[in-house]
């Protein structure tokens, strides 16, 4: 199948990050595409990728970058597609900030949806649930996966009143 949903990472050293939001996809059955595009590094290589995007068959671009993470951005001026940024704290930086900063500090007009620090799977959820809007079964395999997170904590919490934990909130 002809991939909907770009993963895009400005160097191989992302990869241990960005891995998580091609697994989600997978569990989900979703076609996508990884590849490394740099916007300090390959401007030209970032302009033809988000450019030509929409007419390859994309939906939504997932774009992972560290230190100054102009690469989410960038491809958001390139490109109508929504486009999801995870900020990647990288050896070079600050603790993370100023990644994060980079990529939810967007001037009006440039949107990009901006997930937590190296949360590249919450960018995987966001763009299945996007295509998932337009595609029912999509939609469906996002609904059940939410409910299996309901599932979860019910069920964890129901093992912490078995182990003797008391919580007025559960009552019988």
């Amino acid at each position: 199948m002809n991939p909907v949903v770009g993963i895009i990472m400005g160097s191989d050293s992302d990869l241990d990050i960005m891995q998580a939001a091609a697994d989600i996809l997978k569990t989900f059955d979703i076609p996508f595409e990884l590849t490394v595009v740099s916007a300090h590094r390959t401007p030209l290589r970032m302009v033809a990728y988000a450019s030509e995007a929409r007419k390859r068959g994309l939906k939504v671009i997932i774009a992972g970058a560290g230190g100054a993470a102009h690469l989410p951005g960038m491809v958001a001026s390139l490109t109508s597609l929504p486009v999801i940024g995870v900020p990647v704290k990288s050896s070079n930086s600050i603790d993370g900030w100023d990644s994060v900063l980079s990529i939810l500090q967007m001037p009006n007009g440039i949107p990009v949806a901006t997930v937590a620090l190296n949360a590249s799977k919450n960018a995987g959820i966001l763009a299945a649930s996007i295509v998932g809007a337009f595609d029912p079964a999509i939609g469906e395999k996002v609904t059940a996966y939410k409910k299996s997170l309901e599932e979860e904590v019910l069920k964890k919490a129901g093992n912490l009143k078995k182990q003797g934990w008391s919580n007025s909130f559960d009552k019988e």
